[in-house]
């Protein structure tokens, strides 16, 4: 048996818990923006294997859900039982926030360890978290008609570019996998979700005001 073997099943885990968990984010869209149980089915599938699809195309690896369509299945499954239930959620959004950065811890680490097994570099195996992370949001809010998690100077892909980070740090220290890759996990939902509850947020770029021409030797 090789040392991946054992770790096998949990990304496998790691990709149907995400799925669930981003399709659940997606649902919970829908039901803020009154759509039908067809939006909820569409937009839940969406976002739960959007960044995984991405990652896997990038990879060069066949595509998780074409070759087992359980998560599928379960996004479908999970984005119905939010349609019929949402109107129990106090907060919808609140809830909303805090599963997408349970989701997003999930498929940071999952891309990450998805690069690392196919061979990626430390460096590209972390931009493959990363993209993980972020294409199912980006989706389900372009979709949704939601501004874009990118466009939010709340931290978020910052916080999945640290988990990520740290699992990899974590392997190059000859830490177990499995704990490397709950370091990570826990550091990637830890930040995001301080800075929910904070509002933190990385310094923005400021305008500047423009040189006047002949400044510095520059011709008009």
């Amino acid at each position: 048996m090789t040392e991946l073997e054992p770790v096998l099943p949990v990304l496998v885990v790691l990709d149907l818990a995400s799925a669930v968990v981003f399709a659940i984010t997606g649902a919970l869209v829908a039901s803020r923006k009154q759509m039908d149980i067809v939006g909820f089915l569409w937009l839940g599938m969406v976002t739960g294997v959007g960044g995984g699809t991405l990652r896997d195309l990038l990879l060069g690896v066949p595509v998780f859900w074409v070759v087992n369509p359980l998560p599928v299945a379960l996004c479908l499954g999970a984005a119905g039982l939010v349609h019929f239930s949402a109107h129990l959620v106090h907060s919808r959004y609140r809830l909303l926030l805090y599963l997408d950065a349970f989701g997003m811890a999930l498929v940071t680490i999952a891309g990450t360890a998805k690069g690392l097994d196919a061979g990626a570099s430390p460096l590209v195996a972390m931009v493959m978290g990363v993209i993980t992370a972020a294409v199912g949001g980006i989706l389900r809010d372009t979709l949704g008609q939601e501004p874009s998690i990118l466009l939010r100077r709340e931290v978020y892909v910052s916080a999945s570019a640290a988990g990520s980070l740290l699992f990899i740090l974590a392997l190059a220290a000859d830490l177990p996998r499995l704990w490397a890759m709950g370091a990570g996990l826990v550091a990637a939902f830890v930040i995001r979700s301080l800075a929910i509850r904070f509002d933190w947020a990385l310094p923005v770029y400021r305008a500047r005001p423009g040189r006047t021409p002949g400044a510095h030797g520059e011709v008009e």
